[in-house]
């Protein structure tokens, strides 16, 4: 290779590498929206001459840049409460970053070997299979749902389709408009940029729609949010303070609401341990005829789960689903527990939950639950609803400390509301404690890292949107179709 290839070659990567930067700033907390869309422009333009072999490492460059920046925060998991060293954190994140970046790489390579110049394959083909390798991500090795480019664009006129396809649906879309702007500025396919267009101007349109209806059913509720650091949270010392702190945010919202909600595990400890102080408030709150909710880990013969439980006024127990890797659960066990503290951390071999659960009923309301990191599978919550009035997500973000981490996942959070016509409430124990309208807007707040109360009303809503009904699979099922079509119309004539 000579000199100038190489130079080229290096500022070629060293350009996907900021591509995937770019993506990330369009995220929460940096809302440039824009940049993503430009991204998926550049990526199409570098992968228009390419060989397979070249555009294998483009796609990883794009893959450790979007990673590297988008979920470095699991070093602030790792490192700062997972009791790791610095240099052993930063090698587990840049390990979970590349290998992450390889499913990009993998799908640059197929693009340019099978998709590019078959029918559609440039733009098209290019969208279908870009977004293929987000699905990818829902499922493999128990799946990483984060990063998704249809978040990005959660306040911009194409949140009028995240009702009728979801996320993955905006995802399509944004990967359709940047191959239709790569595509028009080479080949002057100006109709193209027409097509982008109109789907922006049919997404406002349809942000008009009232695909469900509020059932007038009102429910005044609080949402605690006690602001315990995850460094302090676990610390025996700090178990009956934990208890005192919830008892006196607690008692002066019994009987002025319908419902007062603890977040994720906000009892540092298994049900069964503290169930005489649980027995205490629920009965006081009974009293005032004021339901309570809370996380509590729950262990019984069946196994120990992060559980959401209505204590009083109402019923129901809810085991999560969708554990954390590591957090929750330790992936081959019995080689890795012991070998380093973070495959030791408090509450990190729970079992997972029954996939068939039904609602919570709070007040009469029937309430959909979900336990953090259950909120980001979009299609996993449709599939949980079984038609409930309310969605309500808690969680403990204290794990990421002061990341972008929390940001985004208030942001996935966001979308879910959206992609349901449902009022969203979430309750977390270092923030964002926040209730999310029907339309994926932020109706009240309390900023992170304070210790406060959240207290509201919010109205149950019935009917449901088309990506309630159907979920991903049409979008999944036109992907594979025009993934299909690119391939087998693509010349014979293949270089390696």
């Amino acid at each position: 290779m000579s000199l100038k290839n190489a130079s080229l070659t290096t500022l070629s990567l060293i350009a996907m590498v900021l591509c995937g930067v770019a993506v990330t700033l369009s995220f929460a907390p940096f809302g440039l929206w824009p940049l993503s869309l430009l991204a998926a422009a550049v990526l199409n333009l570098a992968l228009e001459k390419s060989t397979p072999r070249r555009a294998l490492a483009l796609g990883w460059a794009y893959g450790a840049g979007l990673f590297g920046s988008g979920v470095s925060w699991i070093y602030v998991s790792i490192h700062d409460y997972g009791f790791t060293s610095a240099p052993l954190a930063i090698a587990f994140t840049a390990i979970f970053c590349l290998f992450l970046g390889g499913i990009p790489a993998l799908v640059a390579w197929a693009y340019c070997r099978w998709l590019r110049d078959g029918r559609g394959g440039r733009v098209l083909g290019f969208a279908a299979i870009w977004l293929l390798s987000e699905w990818i991500r829902v499922w493999l090795l128990t799946g990483f749902p984060w990063l998704y480019l249809g978040y990005a664009y959660i306040d911009t006129p194409l949140a009028g389709w995240a009702p009728i396809g979801g996320v993955f649906l905006l995802s399509l879309m944004v990967y359709f408009c940047g191959a239709c702007l790569a595509q028009a500025l080479l080949y002057r396919r100006y109709a193209l940029l027409l097509a982008a267009v109109a789907l922006w101007g049919l997404g406002y349109s349809l942000q008009s729609v009232e695909w469900t209806e509020a059932n007038g059913r009102e429910l005044k509720i609080a949402a605690v949010q006690a602001n315990i650091t995850q460094d302090q949270k676990w610390l025996p010392e700090n178990y009956e303070p934990t208890l005192k702190l919830y008892d006196e945010l607690t008692q002066p919202l019994l009987g002025q609401h319908d419902v007062v909600i603890w977040p994720e595990a906000a009892i540092p400890n298994y049900y069964h341990i503290a169930k005489d102080y649980l027995d205490m408030m629920a009965e006081m709150a009974e009293q005032s005829d004021t339901a309570l909710v809370t996380g509590i880990p729950l262990r019984t013969p069946e196994g120990v789960y992060n559980a959401l439980a209505v204590l009083t006024g109402g019923s129901g127990v809810y085991a999560k689903q969708r554990l954390v890797p590591f957090g929750e659960y330790v992936p081959l066990e019995d080689w890795l527990r012991g070998l380093i503290r973070f495959f030791n951390l408090p509450m990190s071999s729970f079992t997972e939950g029954p996939a068939e659960q039904k609602p919570l009923m709070i007040k009469e309301h029937t309430v959909a639950p979900y336990i953090c990191y259950e909120v980001v599978y979009p299609d996993f919550l449709v599939n949980q609803m079984n038609d409930a009035e309310l969605l309500l997500t808690v969680s403990n973000d204290a794990w990421f400390g002061r990341s972008i981490g929390p940001k985004q996942h208030f942001q996935m959070a966001r979308m879910r509301a959206l992609e349901t016509g449902r009022e969203l409430i979430r309750a977390t124990g270092t923030g964002t404690t926040a209730i999310i309208d029907a339309r994926g807007k932020v109706r009240e707040r309390i900023a992170p890292f304070e210790r406060s109360v959240l207290s509201t009303t919010v109205k149950g809503r019935h009917g449901s949107t088309p990506f309630m009904q159907l979920g991903s699979w049409p979008v999944w099922l036109l992907c594979f179709a025009l993934v299909a079509i690119a391939a087998f119309t693509r010349p014979d004539n293949r270089r390696l």
